[in-house]
């Protein structure tokens, strides 16, 4: 697998995030992939998807079919 430079990617932090520094993600698009970082560790290790299972999965949450 071919190792991606994220350190130039434009982060952006989850709507859901909030100041108290909660459970919270950061994504970046680099279509066709979504990296995914944990916003307390920026530094640290961040998940790839491919775009379109990213897309599915938020859909499944924002629609309730995905639960904790």
């Amino acid at each position: 697998m071919r190792a991606i430079d994220l350190s130039t990617l434009t982060w952006r932090k989850s709507s859901y995030s909030n100041q108290d520094g909660g459970e919270c993600l950061e994504v970046a698009d680099h279509h066709p992939l979504v990296p995914v970082r944990d916003s307390k560790n920026p530094t640290g290790p961040a998940l790839v998807f491919e775009a379109g299972a990213w897309s599915s999965f938020v859909a499944g949450v924002k629609g309730g079919r995905l639960s904790a």
